[in-house]
């Protein structure tokens, strides 16, 4: 039953992805049929890709450190803190998370580059800095922080470190003793999850790094689409399939630690109002972070996109209306309705194939399983830029000649959905009592039937935060997206990136109107999923 389960997945990976990312590398380095290993050593040797090697490690380690030191008070906060309005910020910090990275990358242009909140106000500015990238990283990971160690942390029986304090432990001690490690692996899988995210950062980079910062990710790009040298894109590829694969395999690794028995108790149960100076000035210090951080980016964006050449107004949002600009061969606006529609067939997508995986991945087997709960998680650190481009390669010869569909977008969207409607049913699946299955089983229901019976009611509002997750992310996704979305029927992240690359104060403020749309409709998704959010979901 399993094998069946998991042919659906096999073949979806095995056709949009292993073969597109296999396609593009084996036409870097095969030459007249021989494979050519002479571009990897000219490459490596190359004291420019050494610079953005050097960079990429150095930007994801700094994202990292920094996105920990400010994410971890507020893990604590949302776990043990209850305040009015939790559950409405909780949602809120998950918004830049699911926003595209283009979109956080035009908030942080709007704040701190050229002509931006700050410099008009103060005169400092920070475009093209790595002070600017970091902060938009910061922006973009925190969430991952707060769900993941926060998760873990909200469930975490307090009675233990009460105890260690009876015995006579101050509260440092008993923190480092007991709580820090029961939470380790949960901030190592964090840790991990944000260096894999910064160190294939790509829409953030691209337009605050301008031409003297990049990543691998930009390089593959830059390679790729501007220069088009296959054999170092194809390399550099390799180089970082190679990395993100270590990355995941200790991630596994933490995973697994984190699951071992732990003395548990309800999400929620341990959360009490602030006591004392020191909780209320904790709580006062990680809402002003949040506002400063998380909110004030997207306040800007906003205001950027109401400020018109005469006032502030909605001149920007109506002129999404028209083709004047020149930009695309369809009114701006149109993008809006494209990015919707592709959405929603990428979510479909991704809830059958995730769905599936998740089901054949409930019951804890050997080794292939494990490497295939980590092959479903390969999408979101292998280069975007290389799927995309591989599926005009691969996928333009009978039986799969679908280089001028307009599915490509939502089956290259489907993939980064995915891994995310894996992680969320996966816990609530496998929360659910054998014993049940087993019953139905035994008074005669078929395998689909115990699915539909016992299973599908139990996992219902899990399904549908998967879902939601989904389109969120099929929203934004933008490496791929960039190279297969047709000029006239361009995605709202594609639309961002292509204003934000024309000169002019109209293209501008499009984009920012365009990226407000996007924040809105991702927010009001965040919303909802908060409320349709059973206890436990998988890490986001």
């Amino acid at each position: 039953m399993r094998l069946v389960l998991l042919a659906v997945p096999l073949v979806f990976y095995a056709l949009f992805f292993a073969y597109p990312v296999a396609a593009i590398i084996g036409r870097g380095l095969r030459d007249g049929g021989a494979w050519q290993l002479s571009p990897a050593a000219e490459v490596l040797s190359d004291p420019g890709i050494r610079k953005v090697l050097w960079f990429t490690l150095w930007q994801a380690a700094a994202s990292t450190a920094l996105t920990l030191a400010l994410a971890l008070p507020g893990a604590y906060v949302f776990a043990r803190l209850d305040f009015p309005g939790k559950r409405l910020l909780h949602a809120a910090v998950t918004v830049p998370f699911v926003l595209p990275t283009v979109v956080a990358g035009a908030a942080f242009l709007a704040l701190l580059g050229r002509g931006g909140l700050l410099e008009d106000l103060w005169g400092i500015r920070l475009d093209t800095t790595v002070w600017a990238i970091l902060l938009a990283h910061v922006f973009f990971n925190y969430a991952v922080v707060v769900r993941t160690v926060g998760g873990l942390w909200a469930q975490l029986d307090p009675r233990q470190e009460e105890a260690a304090r009876v015995l006579g432990a101050n509260p440092a001690a008993a923190w480092r003793r007991v709580t820090l490690p029961a939470l380790a692996p949960a901030v190592a899988s964090a840790a991990l999850m944000v260096f894999l995210f910064t160190f294939t950062s790509f829409g953030v980079v691209q337009i605050l790094g301008g031409p003297r910062y990049a990543t691998l990710e930009v390089e593959i790009y830059r390679q790729t689409a501007q220069l088009l040298d296959l054999p170092t894109a194809a390399v550099l590829t390799l180089l970082q399939f190679a990395a993100v694969g270590a990355l995941l395999l200790l991630h596994a690794r933490t995973v697994r630690r984190a699951e071992t028995s732990l003395r548990l108790v309800d999400a929620g149960s341990a959360a009490h109002r602030p006591r004392g100076a020191g909780q209320w000035s904790l709580l006062t210090a990680v809402l002003l972070s949040i506002a400063v951080l998380l909110l004030l980016p997207l306040a800007v964006l906003v205001e950027r996109s109401l400020s018109g050449p005469d006032g502030y107004g909605f001149a920007y949002y109506r002129a999404l209306t028209n083709t004047d600009s020149g930009t695309f061969v369809v009114a701006p606006w149109e993008a809006i309705g494209h990015s919707l529609a592709y959405g929603a067939v990428a979510t479909l997508i991704a809830l059958i194939v995730g769905g599936l995986a998740a089901a054949a991945l409930t019951r804890r087997a050997g080794r292939f399983t494990r490497g295939f709960d980590a092959l479903l998680m390969l999408p979101l650190g292998t280069s975007a830029v290389t799927v995309g481009f591989g599926f005009l390669i691969a996928l333009d010869e009978p039986p799969l000649d679908l280089r001028s569909s307009w599915i490509l977008v939502p089956l290259a969207q489907a993939l980064v959905g995915v891994p995310f409607v894996v992680r969320v049913l996966l816990p609530v699946l496998r929360a659910v009592d054998d014993r049940l299955r087993e019953a139905a089983s035994v008074l005669g229901a078929s395998p689909l039937r115990v699915w539909r019976e016992v299973d599908l009611p139990l996992v219902r509002r899990a399904a549908l935060v998967a879902a939601g997750f989904a389109f969120a992310v099929s929203l934004g996704e933008f490496g791929a997206t960039v190279f297969i979305a047709r000029a006239d029927t361009p995605t709202l992240p594609v639309a961002v990136a292509r204003l934000l690359g024309r000169a002019g104060e109209l293209n501008y403020g499009q984009a920012m109107a365009l990226s407000t749309i996007l924040m809105l409709v991702c927010a009001a998704t965040l919303l909802v999923l908060e409320r349709l959010r059973p206890g436990r979901t998988g890490e986001l």
